[in-house]
């Protein structure tokens, strides 16, 4: 176990799969800037680890996955548009870490899942909550706007009509709401939540990595404009499946009706 930003953002591994928690329960795993700058190193380990195929990102106890940003900073950190840019310049690199994360990596959501907290939720690649989760966007009751990308995730997630309707109210909603909305992709009972994501993580950890980056990769490409889609590299992240070990390790794997075993290679 590795602790960052004083203890608030805390990593380990285990069984092939990275997990980030967000460790300030007594402010409902708010963020801080440290904390970001935390998580951002915390991926930035998982990447370079091969034994990690995937990440889990979660909030310390049972009242929130991450209720947004740490509010009491703003008066010094968010006063105005001026201080916007350069929080946004702080915490800038740990949002672009985890938006162009090459590995899978799930929210598993339990409790308040708000603001910024929700931008990082819509970051991940899958999304799981518990029933009890409350989600929401209180850009309208603060009186600030979302930046592009964040909206832009929200958008593709649950289209123009449900995108108003969140940012417009700033209203919470449940988690059965989220998941008719399209912002998340399971909702399980409260006690459900760790296993039902073990079993997905199981999952993901076992199967081949060159395909679900080159997957993960395709499936990003497909939101961005044609002039910003990288095809060369998806080309290439497809050849370099094709040319693999582990496309040989596949096919022999089912020709012998075994599981087959991965090395990313």
């Amino acid at each position: 176990m590795v602790e960052y930003a004083d203890g608030k953002i805390i990593a380990e591994v285990k069984d092939g799969v990275g997990r980030i928690t967000f460790n300030q329960p007594e402010k409902r795993n708010a963020m801080s800037i440290a904390m970001w700058d935390g998580m951002s190193h915390a991926l930035e380990s998982f990447e370079a680890d091969d034994a990690v195929r995937c990440v889990v990102l979660t909030g310390a106890g049972d009242k929130a996955f991450v209720s947004g940003a740490d509010i009491s900073q703003f008066e010094k950190n968010r006063s105005d548009a001026d201080a916007q840019k350069e929080y946004g310049r702080k915490t800038g690199g740990g949002r672009k870490r985890l938006l162009n994360y090459p590995k899978p990596v799930i929210a598993e959501i339990r409790g308040f899942c708000m603001g910024g907290g929700l931008g990082i939720a819509m970051s991940c690649d899958i999304r799981i909550a518990s029933s009890d989760s409350q989600f929401g966007i209180p850009a309208a009751k603060l009186g600030i706007a979302y930046g592009f990308d964040m909206v832009t995730n929200l958008v593709q997630l649950v289209g123009p009509a449900n995108a108003h309707m969140i940012l417009m109210s700033g209203d919470r909603f449940t988690a059965a709401e989220a998941l008719q909305f399209g912002l998340i992709n399971k909702v399980v009972a409260p006690e459900e939540l760790g296993a039902t994501v073990a079993k997905l993580t199981a999952t993901l950890a076992v199967n081949a990595p060159l395909s679900l980056r080159a997957n993960k990769r395709t499936v990003k490409a497909v939101g961005l404009d044609p002039a910003d889609r990288d095809m060369a590299a998806i080309a290439a992240a497809g050849d370099a499946c094709f040319d693999s070990a582990d496309y040989a390790e596949g096919r022999r794997a089912f020709m012998e009706k075994r599981k087959p075993v991965f090395t990313g290679r």
